[in-house]
């Protein structure tokens, strides 16, 4: 199998764990403790049925929203990921061009292998930044200063990684970034040569944003999951966000809210929009899932902020039910992680074109001309 034959998520999983040494492939697929909340992030969609409306004179939808202060051709983005040059040598790079080319976000995570103004060179799609707050708060003024200065169009706060979450999957593979060649890993490592000589024949590993703030960036001796737990404030609240707000004055969104109470507060303090998240079910286990709660969090602010829905999406039908629930878009991880480790930026480009078919097409097959034609009648619970 090559990237053009692949049709769905399952077969750019698949392909990627071709590619791909076991604990990097279970770094992207696993979840935390038990992953019933990664597993029910997906299966949430299945409790609803779509109530398509026919004879509607469609013609070609209108596949566009406007997030983040800006208009992209279809509804769903790259969620920000950390440490793409694991996945494939040209990381970021790939999937801020793949991103561009179908006119959509690329989101660049605080922790990517590639810098800010890297990106801001190769492409002038719309981009959005993921931050986190960091002890030292001259490295957020930094971050947020350079997104600015490379003219990012909008920001988004990670609330809910203040800890790593348990990820049992790791514990079990031995998985550490950058990655270490011990007598336990030594074999899944092996049988894929060709991740390992494109791994230590490119770019050195590195977390681009940082190196020059603290050697941490440079001198990572154990998991970057230690950089998570000695870096990023455990005490970070809502007068952080709030200071991040006006420091940026941009569009910007919170991203990891699950509650109708922190929505609610989120817009107080100026968000213009609100990612509902939870990590991808790589945090708190036994959460929900953010399609569970995107009506009522799209009832409560949903005419004041943008509601965007991260989570679970492995078709475009999960996309028109988020959209039919009160999203305005909707981000994706795992899916494009499997896609750009299968074939860097073509394989990314496949995903979305394959995903923007299914929008289409399926809304064309719902009677709708546009998003707006989109609402909860359009949805039928089955419980």
């Amino acid at each position: 199998m090559n990237v053009n034959e692949c049709l769905n998520y399952d077969d750019f999983r698949k392909l990627a764990k071709k590619k791909l040494p076991s604990p990097i492939f279970h770094y992207i697929d696993g979840g935390s403790d038990d992953e019933e909340t990664l597993i029910r992030n997906t299966e949430a969609f299945n409790d609803c049925d779509l109530v398509p409306n026919v004879l509607a004179n469609v013609g070609k939808p209108d596949l566009s929203t406007k997030v983040f202060g800006r208009k992209i051709s279809i509804p769903i983005f790259l969620s920000p990921t950390a440490m793409q040059r694991l996945y494939h040598p040209d990381g970021d790079i790939a999937s801020a061009k793949a991103a561009e080319k179908f006119n959509t976000f690329y989101s660049m995570s605080t922790m990517a292998n590639t810098s800010i103004e890297e990106i801001a060179n190769i492409s002038s799609g719309p981009k959005l930044f993921q931050l986190y707050i960091h002890k030292d708060q001259s490295i957020t003024d930094d971050l947020v200063d350079r997104c600015k200065r490379a003219n990012f169009d909008g920001l988004c706060l990670t609330v809910d990684t203040i800890v790593a979450g348990n990820r049992e999957r790791d514990h079990r593979t031995g998985f550490t970034t950058p990655p270490k060649l011990t007598l336990k890993s030594l074999m899944s490592f092996g049988v894929k040569p060709k991740w390992v000589f494109n791994y230590f024949t490119n770019r050195k590993f590195e977390l681009s944003n940082v190196k020059n703030k603290t050697d941490k960036g440079t001198n990572i001796t154990k998991s970057v999951i230690d950089y998570i737990n000695e870096q990023y404030d455990p005490g970070m609240e809502w007068k952080d966000a709030e200071y991040v707000i006006k420091r940026w004055g941009k569009p910007f969104a919170i991203k990891g809210i699950m509650s109708v109470d922190d929505a609610k507060r989120a817009v107080d303090i100026g968000c213009t929009a609100i990612i509902v998240s939870n990590h991808g079910g790589r945090q708190l286990n036994g959460s929900r899932s953010p399609f569970d709660q995107i009506k009522l969090i799209s009832d409560a602010v949903g005419d004041k902020a943008d509601i965007i829905l991260d989570g679970g999406i492995r078709r475009g039908t999960h996309v028109l039910k988020a959209l039919s629930a009160g999203a305005k878009a909707c981000s994706f991880g795992k899916a494009f992680l499997f896609s750009l480790s299968a074939g860097g930026q073509k394989g990314v480009e496949k995903l979305l074109q394959n995903m923007h078919d299914e929008l289409e097409r399926n809304m064309i097959l719902m009677g709708c001309k546009n998003l707006k034609d989109l609402d909860y009648s359009r949805l039928i619970f089955r419980r």
